[in-house]
Order: C-alpha cells, then sequence, then structure tokens
C-alpha cells in the first residue's frame, strides 16, 4: 500500500480584475484628458502678459535679423527706431546683430496699451528697459 502524501499546499487561484480595473481607469483618465483639451484649448490659456512677451520676442528676434526698421508686423505705425528700447544698445538703424531677451517682468495691460519691463543683451551689453506696446487687433505690437 501507498503512504498518504503529505497535504500539498493548494495552488494560488490569481484574478484578473484588478488588472482590468487598472486598465479600465487609465482609459478613464486618457478620455479625460482629451474632453478636457477639446474643452479648454490650449490658445484660450494665454494670457494678455504671455502676449506681451511674444510680442517682445518676435520683434527683438525680427529686428536682430533685418535691415527693415521696425521689421514687418512687429511694430505700431510712428515706430521711431532712435526712440526705441533698444536704440542705445544696437547704435543704429542698419546694425544686424543677435538680439537675446534675457528677462521679462511686471507686465501691465490697460485696455489695448500695455507694458513691460525687458532686459536684454546684445553684443555682452546689458540693458533694461520698460518697453510700450499696443494692441492692434488680436495681436500686440512694440511702440517704444
Amino acid at each position: 500500500m501507498s503512504e498518504p502524501q503529505p497535504d500539498a499546499p493548494e495552488p494560488e487561484v490569481r484574478s484578473i480584475v484588478p488588472f482590468v480595473a487598472a486598465g479600465v481607469l487609465a482609459v478613464l483618465v486618457l478620455v479625460g484628458i482629451v474632453i478636457a483639451g477639446v474643452l479648454s484649448p490650449a490658445e484660450k490659456n494665454v494670457t494678455e502678459a504671455d502676449k506681451l512677451a511674444a510680442a517682445v520676442r518676435n520683434y527683438a528676434d525680427a529686428r536682430g535679423r533685418s535691415d527693415t526698421v521696425p521689421p514687418p508686423g512687429t511694430a505700431c505705425d510712428g515706430f521711431d527706431e532712435a526712440a526705441s528700447p533698444l536704440a542705445e544698445q544696437l547704435g543704429g538703424p542698419e546694425t544686424r546683430t543677435e538680439i537675446e531677451v534675457a528677462e521679462l517682468a511686471d507686465p501691465v495691460v490697460q485696455g489695448d496699451r500695455g507694458r513691460i519691463t525687458v532686459t536684454t543683451r546684445v553684443d555682452g551689453r546689458v540693458a533694461t528697459a520698460t518697453w510700450s506696446l499696443t494692441r492692434a487687433g488680436d495681436r500686440w505690437l512694440v511702440c517704444g
């Protein structure tokens, strides 16, 4: 006769339920993100301060690459390069050089007028000035 075998441990029964629940939760989170993106697109989250900063950066970038002063579409009508915040650093309207916008601070918007404190670096020279901007339609333009 054979001896009785000691009680063998019963195999663990694993459930797939936690994995399915985690998958469903992940799908719900992704659906929520997509719905939030559709209902609140990023361009609606751009503040007026962001728009002022973008206008300053656009002007500085275009001015550094262009012989046309002011660069088209970046400054308001009647813009005077000699009175601009960059005039002293650039040394004249024909100067083409890299203009780095190092810092932007204290944006203020009052209706269609705005101003922002801008620190620029041109050929190693750093200067800080308050720039004036005007809203033209849905864009901000540098005015001095």
